[in-house]
């Protein structure tokens, strides 16, 4: 189509040049050169002529598809413009979903430190707590091991005390007592010493 309209404008230019040499032809026969500055009312019309039909043959063929391009144009860069700006919002989207998820994820990581260190105070309270325990039991079992070794060195004692008063006694009346017998007499007043001491 563009192609038809240079045509027929190379075939409407030739047409004037054609008509307008003769003018210009007359002119250099009267006397020379023409002065292109000299107002000529033949060149004048003749050029506005040219100017209308070469502005009403570009305005049918030329001028539609030149702004039908330039509005294209116009159009893709604005779709173009919408689609950065879509761009844009689901980006700053994104940013802020990734900001609330890393929040989450610090409040996380803080809560599980917290829960960590409270896990290990109540861990370090509760193994402070069964040591001492241990510690309190240990020293009852030493206790009561000690009472009974006492009690058993002071029966010891008791028993070498009766052996030692028996065989003194049997020396001092130089007679054979019954052993058994005179056990029980001093286990009883030893009993009755401890007894007397207990009443004081």
């Amino acid at each position: 189509m563009l192609a038809l309209s240079a045509r027929r404008i190379g075939a409407l230019a030739t047409l004037l040049a054609v008509t307008a040499s003769p003018a210009f032809a007359s002119e250099a026969a009267e006397g020379g050169p023409p002065n292109l500055l000299d107002p000529n009312v033949g060149v004048m019309a003749w050029t506005l002529i040219i100017f209308v039909l070469l502005f009403v043959v570009l305005s049918k063929f030329a001028f539609k598809p030149i702004f039908a391009a330039v509005e294209a144009r116009e159009k893709a860069l604005e779709d173009a413009i919408e689609g950065a700006k879509r761009d844009r919002a689901a980006a700053e989207s994104l940013l802020a979903q990734q900001k609330a998820h890393l929040e989450t994820a610090r409040t996380d990581a803080q809560q599980i430190i917290a829960d960590s260190r409270a896990t290990a105070e109540k861990m370090r309270t509760d193994l402070l707590a069964l040591t001492k325990s241990q510690q309190e039991e240990m020293i009852e079992q030493a206790r009561r091991a000690i009472e009974g070794e006492k009690a058993a060195a002071i029966a010891a004692l008791r028993t070498e005390a009766i052996d030692l008063a028996i065989a003194g006694a049997s020396r001092v009346i130089e007679q054979n007592l019954d052993s058994a017998g005179n056990r029980k007499i001093v286990e009883n007043f030893l009993a009755s010493l401890d007894s007397a001491k207990g009443t004081r």
